[in-house]
């Protein structure tokens, strides 16, 4: 597709992807369609005919943990009979929490029902302790809101709440009258979950609160949390467990365990309707496809998706995201291989050496920081393709093909819980793959160390031996480049090269990145967008590992004899493009830590002097920032 140059002084993003968007359809099923979003639908594509291969017995696997998944595909899949067998399976959960009298009922169950990934007013997870990050530790949190984040309930977001609780409400009701429930008792039960949840938001984290890891931080010893409520024996369940005493918790919420007490004490019955209601929005999917249609209502008027999932890719997700790190392994050795692996790992160590140059040339660093940062990049942990091992939780999902989907569900949240509560205290296994193969995505993770790319995202547009080098930094290069970045964005900085939350920076040097960092918020902050404004403050950690992606990456490209700066701007344009309903763009704007993808493309090419330059952009166009407003950090 020829892009007009000329337009790219005007709006990069727009002169790239202009006519693309133009013609783009949006999937019925889905809120967005895109560069991430097209790369997804062909690997859905992909492999959900490979399942049906095996489902329908046309190949066959030697792998004892590919088949379970296989069964749990088929057992997925079997709507008609869920139709005719009704709504028995999910009535047998619903009657534990209906048995349910007062709290010691609830305490008496409780270690059980946080087993099975039933409400609780409590979430616990287990991940490496932040000051020891060799070590697995305990941490302590809210539990979800009703709507998607904490803003939602401001005073001046008062209408977009009662719309999007009325939207909640009607399809509440609608689930509730196909369980047979009497329409006053539905309605008394909903209320009270909407009490309790009104309950819970004043002292849940935003996510822009969230988004800042320094005070995810809270230790405190198991007497110290059991006191924030009478209501409930925090000592007791956490001992259950993890069968022990353990010496601190990380409470990442303080705020809501100060409140914890007011929240349950005399609101027994408004806690008790509110997890019937979470029980019922858990579980009404597995049943048959009405009430999958009816349980996703509230879910596709935030994003704008039109129509639910076919069953087929339905069944598909199911399985793919039980078995995650198998259906992982599947497709990067199916898909990706050991060669295209070896051959990103080879990229990814370019990338840091880059990193590392740029760091030795750096001239606001004092040098006992730089050496810090220098020695983070060499213990920096890269995992690329598809993990070489599988973890041993994979061998213990077992799938029973007579049983219910919920049966079957139920026993594997329990085994998965009962393996991630038996890591406490362990140490941390570092390599320990989070995201699947599959998934067209990448990550850095600052409690180890380690960045992450899955064979997914590892084709064109952004990385292909048919494209260009230019090209292929313009895409995976700086997506590369992007992850290593956030082990020194406002988040990553605090975290040593253990993954230990250390401050290792001299006074001077992390008041001068303080000082980059808000500029990099003001740059972002109120952007118009959608009808809305984007928060700076919510963005800032991606938006930097953005800047220093992009600035890193164009750095590599220019050391190869054929580099190119039109390709390798136009492909980063590229890689951002994304049509998306109104809904989902401004649901975005409220809960995602990052930009809206055309401000991502523009801005940060705005930031680089090589942009003017291979576009001759200059005072007067629009795409012209002064050399002063401009913004970089690494």
């Amino acid at each position: 597709m020829a892009i007009n140059e000329k337009m790219i002084k005007d709006d990069l993003y727009e002169a790239v992807n202009g006519e693309w968007i133009k013609q783009a359809k949006i999937p019925d099923d889905k809120p967005a369609t895109g560069g991430f979003n097209d790369l997804v639908d062909a690997i859905d594509k992909q492999m959900m005919d490979d399942f049906d291969s095996y489902a329908d017995g046309k190949e066959k696997s030697d792998d004892a943990r590919f088949n379970e998944m296989i069964k749990l595909y088929r057992v997925a899949k079997k709507f008609e009979l869920r139709k005719k067998i009704g709504p028995k399976a999910l009535q047998r959960v619903l009657s534990s929490v209906t048995d349910l009298q007062s709290y010691d009922d609830y305490q008496n169950q409780w270690r059980n029902w946080i087993m099975a990934g039933l409400p609780s007013p409590v979430s616990f997870d287990i991940d490496a302790d932040m000051k020891n990050a060799t070590v697995y530790a305990l941490f302590a949190s809210s539990p979800a809101l009703i709507l998607p984040d904490k803003s939602y309930y401001a005073p001046d977001k008062r209408q977009e709440h009662d719309q999007l609780l009325k939207l909640w409400t009607d399809m509440m009701t609608a689930l509730m009258d196909k369980l047979k429930y009497d329409k006053d008792e539905a309605a008394a039960i909903i209320e009270h979950a909407k009490q309790f949840d009104a309950l819970l938001a004043p002292h849940v984290k935003s996510a822009e609160e969230a988004a800042d890891y320094s005070k995810m931080y809270n230790p405190q010893t198991v007497a110290e949390l059991a006191a924030s409520t009478d209501q409930l024996d925090l000592a007791a369940v956490i001992k259950r467990l993890v069968g022990t005493e353990p010496e601190k918790v990380i409470v990442t919420e303080p705020d809501y365990f100060k409140a914890l007490d007011e929240i349950l004490k005399g609101h027994f019955d408004l806690f008790k309707d509110w997890a019937i209601v979470n029980v019922i929005r858990d579980y009404a999917s597995y049943l048959d496809d009405e009430m999958r249609e009816i349980n996703g209502r509230f879910g596709r008027a935030l994003s704008g998706s039109k129509k639910p999932i076919s069953q087929r890719k339905f069944a598909y997700y199911l399985a793919r995201d039980v078995f995650s790190q198998v259906a992982g392994d599947y497709y990067g050795k199916k898909y990706f291989g050991p060669k295209a692996k070896a051959d990103v790992h080879h990229m990814v160590e370019q990338m840091v050496k880059v990193y590392k140059n740029r760091l030795a040339k750096n001239d606001w660093l004092s040098k006992a920081t730089r050496e810090k940062a220098v020695l983070k990049l060499d213990k920096l942990g890269i995992q690329v393709g598809y993990p070489d091992k599988i973890p041993a939780l994979y061998d213990q999902l077992k799938v029973d093909d007579g049983e219910s989907l919920i049966a079957n569900l139920n026993q594997l949240t329990i085994t998965r819980n009962r393996e991630m509560f038996k890591r406490w205290n362990k140490p941390v296994d570092r390599m320990r793959w989070e995201m699947s193969a599959a998934t067209v995505n990448a990550y850095y993770h600052p409690f180890k160390n380690i960045i992450v790319f899955p064979a997914a995202i590892l084709q064109a547009p952004f990385y292909s031996l048919k494209q260009s080098s230019s090209q292929n930094y313009g895409g995976i290069g700086a997506v590369i480049a992007h992850e290593i970045s956030h082990a020194f964005d406002n988040n990553g900085a605090l975290f040593d090269e253990y993954g230990n939350l250390n401050n290792w920076w001299t006074a001077e040097d992390s008041a001068h990145f303080k000082q980059l960092a808000q500029k990099m918020i003001d740059e972002f902050d109120g952007l118009p967008f959608a009808g809305q404004k984007v928060n700076g403050k919510l963005t800032v950690s991606e938006n930097i590992a953005d800047g220093g992606g992009l600035s890193c990456a164009l750095e590599a490209a220019k050391d190869e004899a054929d580099f190119n700066a039109k390709e390798f701007f136009i492909n980063w344009a590229t890689i951002w493009r994304m049509k998306a309903t109104k809904q989902y763009d401004q649901l975005l704007l409220s809960i995602d830590v990052h930009a809206p993808q055309k401000l991502r493309a523009n801005v940060q090419a705005q930031n680089q002097a090589d942009f003017y330059t291979a576009f001759d952009i200059q005072p007067g166009d629009k795409m012209y920032k002064a050399p002063a407003d401009r913004v970089n950090i690494w």
